[in-house]
């Protein structure tokens, strides 16, 4: 493999991880109401769970999505009505009175790993990146490998600047009227995802 592929790969993983969608959403809202260090094991789980989806591809579960279109709609629906149960509970989140606020927690490990099963934008990521940048012959496992360490070397990097997005902003979010407004536009950037999924 030469450093032009290893490059190709990082700037992949820096453009899909880096751009709005289910995941950022998430951690800029979790920045914003837990803080960084809370949100830490979220992103643990969601590149957990994105590198263990890099793998299935590796091992042929890719090419099974792309010979059943069937299988396709079928994550785009469970995807969505997972977004949609998301999206209610921030806006649940942001309805309740501010006592119990701090009763709240933010996503586990095993929640934000679980969640890439259901995100649609995490499964175009690892197919795009399994079909564009996965070598043939002997290189086969080593481009599989070179795609989960890259993967597993950006995304925190992309995720973090997420959550310190949203821990910024949760700066100036000192009311829990202005929280309250915040929760619920995140609740529905989270549900206008659908429209990129469909």
């Amino acid at each position: 493999m030469t450093i032009e592929h290893f490059f190709a790969v990082a700037l992949f993983a820096l453009v899909t991880t880096g751009t709005p969608g289910p995941n950022n959403i998430m951690f800029a809202a979790s920045g914003a109401n837990y803080g960084i260090r809370k949100t830490l094991p979220h992103m643990l789980g969601v590149n957990l769970g994105l590198g263990s989806l890099h793998l299935l591809m590796g091992l042929g579960l890719g090419a099974v999505f792309l010979n059943f279109p069937l299988l396709q709609q079928v994550l785009k629906v469970v995807g969505s009505g997972y977004l949609l149960w998301l999206a209610w509970k921030m806006l649940g989140i942001s309805m309740l009175p501010s006592a119990t606020t701090e009763k709240r927690k933010p996503m586990t490990v095993y929640q934000g790993a679980v969640f890439q099963y259901v995100n649609p934008k995490a499964w175009v990521m690892a197919i795009g990146a399994n079909v564009s940048f996965g070598m043939a012959g002997d290189m086969y496992w080593p481009s599989v490998a070179s795609i989960i360490i890259l993967y597993l070397l950006v995304g925190p990097c992309t995720n973090l600047s997420w959550i310190t997005f949203g821990k910024t902003i949760g700066l100036f979010l000192s009311s829990a009227k202005r929280l309250k407004v915040f929760n619920i536009v995140m609740a529905c950037l989270t549900a206008s995802c659908l429209f990129f999924i469909w």
